[in-house]
């Protein structure tokens, strides 16, 4: 049975929507890839100083990968209550636990310090940084694609999704300029701290942009119906995990095969190379951050443009066409990386990310049309967060692993190959979703391939 329709937003509403949803997770993506970028870069020397140079970025990207084993959880914890009680209340509060965390990380003592326990501690609020980061995804993207106005959702809905180039950007931009202002020697005392603490800055920003934002109308009117049920049903409502896992178990399987290209090319191509392009290629820290930096920009514009695309010719055919790409894209990704130049490196990472971009701007519209409203937020964050332990997770550690082992990129280019051929199976399964009507509490099918489609559904 459908919600009863709400009046669509007007535009500068949606903006509105938009902008809470894409500040908040600019500041949530900037302080994960800082971690990233730092455990490349500087935490091997500050947490791990009595192990190799290499054996020591392994052990910092362990860390690294230690705060996606957390986002499962924060994935069942938030999508259940976001479920429950709605959106906005859970992404504020995730917005607190993920900036808490990493103004914390500023504050750390070192293994200079304390010793053994300094790791422990940055292991922990790694941890806390996954959590957060597991329930944020789900509700931002969930907010803007339950506030209307279906015929573009694809592009609205890419938008908060430019949130991890624009924090990737952020991120990177500080630390390029703290490499390019201070000594090594200062960075690596001090300097590294002060991105960390910027943070603090940054969330009271976020949570003002967010507290500012109404509750999703498709959520209200959801959370309505369920209120008016009495006895079982009324129970069932009360596990959105339960009714995800009974209807909806065959899409959270594609969700997560969906993501494998999408987050480990990601990770590869931005947290990685900082290590394959200094050790490697034998480029310095500045230019391969550079490179990334200028690379996170062009990601920012292209993946709305994706987005648009999408509301034309369909999730399926955009998301393809990434993950295809960026598998095809990864031996020539190298060797331009092995030629040692700054052009070289910088079409590279542009290349890939413009790719990854293809896929992950559809997704959040995508993984949000699979799912029923009152198990939308738990569906779109189980998929979405448990592949990241198999697929972004590890990724930085199994490539530099490969490295270390093989010393060469041709086992890192078939392992990113191996997770675009189970992508692209993943979303050849899929049904296509862009005329699904997310008022619909009750998931229905979308409309056969050769079913006529209305005309208000049709993307202009």
């Amino acid at each position: 049975m459908a919600a009863s329709a709400s009046a669509p937003p007007t535009t500068r509403s949606l903006k509105r929507i938009v902008a809470a949803s894409l500040i908040g997770t600019t500041i949530e993506w900037y302080d994960f890839f800082l971690y990233g970028s730092a455990a490349a870069l500087v935490f091997p020397k500050l947490f791990f100083p009595e192990s190799d140079p290499l054996v020591g970025t392994l052990l910092s990207f362990l860390t690294y990968a230690v705060g996606f084993a957390a986002r499962p959880l924060g994935a069942l914890v938030f999508g259940h209550y976001g479920d429950r009680l709605g959106r906005k209340k859970l992404l504020v509060l995730s917005l607190l636990l993920m900036g808490g965390a990493t103004f914390a990380i500023g504050l750390l003592p070192t293994h200079a310090t304390v010793g053994a326990a300094a790791p422990v501690l940055l292991t922990v609020l790694r941890l806390v940084q996954g959590f957060a980061l597991g329930g944020e995804w789900g509700g931002a993207v969930l907010l803007v694609s339950e506030h209307g106005d279906a015929k573009r959702r694809g592009f609205w809905a890419s938008w908060p999704q430019t949130g991890a180039p624009a924090g990737q950007l952020l991120a990177t931009g500080v630390l390029s300029a703290l490499t390019a202002l201070l000594s090594d020697s200062a960075f690596g005392s001090w300097g590294w701290r002060i991105p960390f603490l910027l943070s603090g800055v940054l969330v009271i920003v976020g949570l003002w942009i967010r507290l500012s934002v109404d509750e999703s109308p498709v959520f209200k009117a959801a959370l309505a119906q369920a209120e008016a049920r009495t006895g079982a049903a009324a129970a069932a409502e009360k596990m959105p995990l339960v009714a995800v896992l009974r209807h909806h178990w065959r899409d959270v399987l594609i969700a997560m095969g969906a993501r494998m290209a999408e987050n480990i090319s990601y990770y590869v191509i931005t947290a990685f190379i900082l290590v394959y392009a200094t050790i490697a290629a034998d480029l310095s820290r500045q230019t391969a951050l550079n490179a990334v930096l200028i690379a996170s920009a062009i990601h920012f514009a292209v993946i709305p443009v994706w987005g648009a695309l999408s509301d034309r010719f369909g999730r399926k055919p955009i998301y393809l066409i990434g993950a295809v790409g960026v598998g095809l894209w990864m031996f020539p990704f190298f060797a331009l990386i092995d030629s040692s130049s700054f052009g070289s490196l910088l079409l590279a990472v542009t290349v890939g990310l413009i790719f990854h971009g293809a896929m992950y701007a559809p997704q959040a519209a995508f993984f949000s049309e699979m799912f029923a409203t009152r198990m939308r937020y738990s569906g779109a964050s189980i998929g979405a967060q448990f592949s990241s332990v198999a697929a972004g997770a590890p990724a930085p550690l199994i490539a530099t692993a490969l490295l270390e082992n093989y010393h060469s990129s041709t086992w890192i280019s078939l392992y990113v190959i191996a997770a675009a051929l189970i992508t692209v199976l993943a979303v050849v399964c899929a049904k296509e979703t862009r005329y699904r009507d997310l008022e619909n509490i009750d998931a229905a099918p979308e409309p056969d391939a050769g079913a006529a489609v209305p005309a208000d559904a049709r993307t202009a």
